[in-house]
């Protein structure tokens, strides 16, 4: 696939879901960058800023299977990858898949339930596959988990452990709208909810395709080592315990590659770093003070933005 047709395969994704969800075009080109990289997007946010209608809109936006989770504390985790149940008319144990069996994943109010259940999405959401009773089963492709959370409602809540984190490779929130979008937003909505009417304008295949041609956008020396300073930067830096693994400075790769695609473009820019590294960097820190560390970590970045310097034009050129 040429990387023009995956620009105008976002496209038509992201105004298809800006019908519903008003004003967020920036960060519904987070979500796509997230899903066209092979990674996956963990929404937190306040309640009621419209995390679950971005997920189902999305899902409605692409024609392949879709499943919903309500994370609780009494989930298990067979509830979420399936199990081996008893056939008594063969007398053998058939297996019966989850709902982690599919294309697009809704996982909602993720937090919710307890950090073994959310374990285990530890495998599928990094090898794109599950392992029930010694087997492993491959998952669909493409597979994309995107993850919602409250993070002021802490009753009943269980934080995400670092290594769940990790596996999210852009972390964003909605956000208000404006004034002006809020009264868009009633006037779309005085008849009805337009999700309903939402209809698929891409399909699974095609969002297959733009995953492997996003490897093809090329990364240049420089821009390979911006990343890596960037890295290195975050390891150093005396306010932060524990900086970016190598885990996080691929998936700052990877979704660079797929910035620069959305863009038409097939090849990386010096801005195409900067606008991903607060998303894609600031939820895999461990800060050395606790308090407010969300916050405190995109601070910290931005300041690491200003003391990196970035490659210049004539250094960054195509080759």
């Amino acid at each position: 696939m040429e990387i023009k047709r995956v620009g105008a395969i976002a496209q038509k994704i992201n105004d298809n879901i800006s019908r519903v969800l008003i004003g967020k075009k920036d960060e519904i080109n987070l979500i796509l960058v997230s899903l066209l990289a092979g990674g996956h997007a963990l929404l937190d946010d306040v309640p009621g800023t419209g995390k679950t209608v971005l997920a189902k809109s999305l899902a409605r936006s692409i024609r392949c299977d879709f499943k919903r989770i309500q994370f609780t504390a009494d989930l298990l985790p067979s509830d979420i990858t399936g199990l081996s149940v008893y056939n008594q008319k063969t007398g053998e144990f058939d297996f019966q898949p989850g709902p982690a069996f599919t294309n697009i994943l809704l996982a909602d109010e993720i937090n919710r339930t307890t950090p073994r259940t959310q374990s285990a999405l530890l495998e599928c959401m990094e090898e794109k596959q599950i392992t029930v009773d010694g087997e492993t089963k491959a998952l669909g492709a493409p597979f994309f988990v995107i993850a919602t959370q409250n993070p002021v409602e802490s009753s009943g809540t269980f934080s995400l452990p670092e290594a769940q984190l990790d596996r999210f490779l852009v972390r964003l929130t909605l956000g208000y709208p404006t004034a002006e979008e809020s009264v868009d937003i009633l006037t779309n909505y005085i008849n009805g909810s337009p999700q309903i009417t939402l209809e698929a304008v891409a399909t699974g295949e095609e969002i297959t395709e733009a995953q492997e041609a996003i490897a093809g956008v090329h990364v240049s020396e420089p821009i390979r080592r911006y990343i890596v300073d960037l890295v290195e930067a975050t390891r150093k830096h005396d306010d932060i315990e524990l900086g970016i693994s190598t885990r996080g400075m691929l998936a700052l790769l990877r979704a660079c590659q797929a910035y620069a695609a959305i863009q038409g473009r097939d090849y990386v820019l010096p801005d195409d770093v900067k606008a991903l590294v607060v998303p894609v960097f600031a939820h895999r820190l461990i800060l050395k003070v606790k308090y407010n560390s969300s916050n405190k970590a995109a601070e910290l970045i931005g300041r690491i933005l200003n003391t990196v310097s970035a490659p210049t034009e004539s250094t960054t050129e195509k080759l």
